[in-house]
């Protein structure tokens, strides 16, 4: 059985908790409900505003880190 590399940005990444705990992408209205600590409804109506960092190619995308900036900017 063979074991997958281990690089250095993938250590980095899982000793900040990144690849654990935090994924950055976060995909669905569900996964970003989550991740904001609101409903899925709020975050419907939020989509709607072009100000916050909430796509919808297909579905509902947002990445983590935009999100954050958003939140901190918000009044």
């Amino acid at each position: 059985m063979t074991r997958p590399i281990l690089t250095p940005d993938a250590l980095d990444a899982m000793l900040e908790g990144k690849l654990l705990s935090k994924p950055e992408k976060l995909w669905g209205a569900p996964a970003i409900a989550v991740a904001l600590g609101v409903s899925e409804d709020t975050v419907r109506e939020w989509a709607k505003d072009p100000e916050v960092p909430i796509y919808r190619p297909k579905g509902y995308f947002a990445r983590r880190s935009e999100l954050e900036i958003w939140l901190r900017r918000k009044p």
